[in-house]
Formats: structure tokens, sequence, C-alpha cells
């Protein structure tokens, strides 16, 4: 309803030869007697025209029609009100019904093709809570994306060449000599987490001490095939499944990287300097220049990565969204003006930047190093908490502010747990209709009150959110309307007598709640939250 009313009111501005080029803003009143929505359209045009706000949303109200809405009324200091005609909110019950699980689908991306690449993990050790986080953020976009109409595309990036993962056969390596009596030397930047112990044993348990002439590589390979399956089987039961997986090591085969840094030397990008070829990165967005190729000849991680964003763009994307930590904010720069040095069009690269999670027990808060193995990993909050508390958690909150995760909050059965909180309004709902049959209701004349209007008021809302929160790349917008939603049904029930003597009044309340239940449902599964149906 939203857009339609934006798209009235800008039809009326032009019939008016006002010139507006500003965003109309539609708000919802908290005071119902306000209406549904309102605009303060006028009172921003008032400098422009030099008039009245109240003239102007006089004389726009008197030129205003809009399908849906019943009433439209202007009230000091010039806010235009609009009140959604109730039939229509309750026509709506049967096509929400009707609708299931397409209820809120739309076709706003018209097919426009994204793809968002998460988590990433290097395959040197095990989920953590950053990883989590984006994780819960990555498929989240992707599922609000898919169900506005856009072409999404998942896709994981392993990083499984590099220094990184040579200090991971190395560790493993280390670990397995220690096994077989020998001198245990990890590397300086070794990792130590119990995951690199188990590998090496499980190698000792199969070869005892056969491996000890065996080459590096063997070793890396042990160390990214088990930690990348664990990876992947963890992010599975974190509901995440992927569609694309890009591995560096491809990377290197498929692309000629010296065709990169020559592309970028032909337009003016590189110089050479102590033997190493350097990327101008200063003529673009960065502070300082950065290393393409060191004086021993290898790449630097940026060149492979150049490669994998380019290979998405001779795929066609309309847009890539890489979702990355807090500590790459300074990687963004360097890669958007590396991708900018090859001729492309570094806008249709967006990099989301993660910030911390702090995980806490009520106000105690819980310790983690990963490098010393002392971390609370993926699979641990999963096993704590459970996916549904997690994923709700983590899709509470922007992606670009600091967060606190209460383990303890998100364990309790109480309304104080918002993901409790609305699970139990859709367990409720459940109760209720498997109590009852079906019964086909033709017109909702006996609960036609002001709190089934406000009721049917935030399921109508849901469409333009989900439009909203696709636009707009927020799935927290999802997490909050539902919450709305659930609060709302919690009240009305303890008000309402739902199952009543009148068998036409308890169908239509039956009705009622399957369209609030199926857009709970629709609304929890865009963030990967799958409600019970007994609590």
């Amino acid at each position: 309803m939203k857009s339609k009313l934006i798209e009235a009111i800008k039809k009326t501005l032009e019939d008016l030869d006002i010139t507006y080029t500003n965003e109309i803003e539609i708000s919802e009143p908290k005071d119902k007697e306000n209406g549904q929505f309102s605009t303060n359209v006028a009172m921003k045009l008032a400098s422009l025209l030099k008039e009245n706000p109240l003239n102007i949303a006089n004389k726009i109200t008197d030129n205003l029609s809009c399908e849906n809405i019943s009433k439209i009324e202007v009230k000091a200091p010039g806010f235009i009100n609009f009140f959604v005609d109730e039939d229509y909110l309750f026509n709506m019950i049967n096509e929400i019904i009707k609708l299931g699980n397409d209820y809120g689908r739309s076709d706003i991306g018209n097919g426009q093709s994204y793809n968002i690449e998460f988590v990433s993990a290097n395959p040197t050790g095990i989920l953590h809570l950053g990883n989590a986080r984006g994780g819960a953020y990555g498929d989240s976009l992707a599922r609000i994306l898919d169900f506005a109409g856009y072409d999404v595309v998942k896709e994981y990036y392993i990083n499984d060449a590099g220094s990184q993962i040579d200090n991971l056969g190395l560790s493993i390596q280390a670990r397995y000599f220690g096994l077989c009596g020998k001198e245990e030397i990890m590397p300086e930047n070794g990792y130590h987490g119990p995951e690199i112990l188990e590998m090496a044993k499980e190698i000792y348990d199969i070869h005892k001490e056969a491996w000890l002439n065996e080459p590096l590589e063997s070793f890396k390979e042990v160390g990214v095939k088990k930690l990348l399956s664990r990876i992947i089987n963890d992010l599975e039961e974190y509901g995440i499944k992927y569609d694309v997986f890009t591995s560096e090591k491809d990377i290197y085969q498929k692309y000629s990287l010296k065709d990169i840094v020559d592309n970028m030397q032909k337009n003016g990008y590189t110089y050479e300097q102590d033997g190493a070829i350097w990327f101008k990165s200063t003529s673009f967005y960065d502070s300082k220049d950065h290393v393409l190729i060191r004086n021993d000849g290898n790449y630097t991680y940026l060149v492979p990565d150049i490669a994998n964003h380019i290979n998405k763009y001779q795929r066609g994307f309309t847009k890539m969204i890489d979702v990355l930590g807090t500590d790459h904010h300074g990687y963004v720069a360097r890669l958007k003006g590396a991708l900018k040095a090859n001729g492309y069009d570094d806008s249709k690269l967006d990099v989301k930047l993660l910030q911390l999670v702090r995980l806490m027990n009520g106000e105690e808060i819980v310790r983690m190093s990963k490098r010393t193995g002392n971390t609370i990993t993926l699979k641990d909050l999963i096993d704590e908490v459970g996916v549904n508390a997690a994923r709700y958690f983590f899709t509470m909150h922007s992606l670009d502010t600091q967060m606190d995760f209460d383990m303890e909050l998100a364990k309790k059965n109480s309304s104080e747990n918002p993901v409790y909180y609305v699970s139990y309004a859709y367990a409720r709902i459940c109760t209720i209709l498997n109590s009852q049959k079906d019964v086909k209701v033709t017109s909702y004349d006996n609960i036609k009150d002001q709190d089934t209007i406000d009721l049917l008021s935030v399921v109508h809302k849901f469409p333009q959110v989900v439009a909203s929160a696709a636009q707009k790349e927020l799935p927290h917008l999802i997490t909050n309307y539902v919450y709305e939603l659930a609060n709302n049904f919690h009240a009305y029930y303890s008000r309402h007598r739902l199952i009543t003597e009148d068998e036409n009044k308890t169908a239509e309340n039956m009705n009622l709640i399957k369209a609030v239940k199926i857009t709970i449902k629709n609304a929890l599964n865009l963030i990967g939250v799958e409600p019970p149906e007994k609590m």
C-alpha cells in the first residue's frame, strides 16, 4: 500500500504542476485515529512553494485518489492521513490463505541477478561467531531478495591457497611429528585449535610413522578437505546451502593472473619498486599503494581475488555483494580500486562489513581466543541455544552495529526472549486451528471491530516490509516486523475469545488467525527460523 500511495501522490503533484524531486515519506501513525498511513509531503513543499502547508495538503487531497483508501484527511500543521478501506482489509484474509507460502512474494526485483558471497572462512579452523553473524545476514538477505523477485546466487570463496594454507599444513605436520615422538616445531603463525591435533592424530592412527617423509602438500590437502567439510556441515545445520563454491586454487589454474597485472600496467596503475610490482591504489580510493607481485615472484592475495571478482562480472551479475569482517575495512578500497583499474564498474560491488559480536551469558562476558583454541564455535552456539535462536538473534541487529549475543536470554522460555515470544504466537495459533474444523467463510461481518482492523493492518504491511528489506538490503526489518505482528496477536488473543458459541464468528476468527499464522511463518522463513507447531 505504501508504494501505491507514493505513486498516487507523485501523480497528483504532476497534475498540480508541482515539481518535487525528494523522496516522498510515508509513515505509520501511532495513534490509529490518524489512519494507517500518513505523509508530511505538504510540509516539505511549504518552503519550496512559499505557501501554508495546510493549504498545500488540502490541494493535494482534493485531487488525490488511491485504490483501497476509504478516507483521506488533513491534520495540522499539514499532515495528510490515509485510512485503508475496511472491506479491503477483510477481503485480504481469504487472499492470504489462498496464497499461503507465497504471501508477501513479489517481482520488484524484476529478475535482476545478485551474487552474494558470505562467510567464505579460510579452511584453517572452525567457524566462529563472526562467521555466524555474517552467515545469518547473507543467507537471510538471499532469501529476502529471492522472495522479492531477484535472481540470487549464494557463493562461498574457498581460500585454499597461499601462506595461510601453508601454515595449516605445517601446523598439522608439526602435531603429527609430535605424535611420532619427534620434535614438534609449530610455524610462527601456526594454528593451535583442537581440530589441528585431531587431524594429526587421525593421520597417525591410519599411517603410523609412514608419513614422516610425506610432502607438506599432503598435510595441506588433508587439512583443507576435512576442515572445509566440517565448515559446510556446520553451515548446513545452520540452514545455509550455497549455490556455488569457488576455489582459489582453481582461480590460479583457470585465469592468467599475469594478464590481470599486465592489464593494470597497460592502464598505468602499476610500478616496480624493490623488486616487487605495486598497485597504485592511491590513484583511486586508498591511502597507500599495495604489492601485487612480491620480490620473490609470488602473487599477493589481492590478485586472485581480483580474478575471482572479474569472473563474477563476466557471469553477468547486476550486483555483487561481499559480506566481510570489520577487519577487512582497509581491503575494500584496495579491491574496488583494482577492479576499476581493470576497466570494471566498481559500483556494482557492494561490500558489507559486519561489526563485532560480544558473547554474553547474562551479564558475564564469555572470553574467546581462536589462536589458542579457547573459542565458542558456531557448532557450540547451535548446540547451546539452537538454530532458531542463533539465526533470530543475529538478524535482529543491523550488520553495521556491534552487538551482544546473550546466550542466557536466547535459552529462556519466556516473553523476554524475542524468538520464544514470536514462536509462541505461531504455536498458539497452530494449537487453536488444530482443534477446529475448516469452515468456508465468505464474509467477516461478525469480527469487524477496531482490534481486528488493527491486527489486519499489521498483516497487510508484510509485502511492503519484504520489498523494503530487499531494496534496502536490511534483513533486520523482517525481524522487527515479525515481532510487531506477534506482539499484536498476543494482545488480540488476550482481549478476544476466538472459539465462541457462534459458529460463523468462530469460523471467521479461525481464518483471521490462519492469515496471521501464514504471515508469521513466511516472515520467519526469510530469516531462516522454523517455528515449532507445539511448545
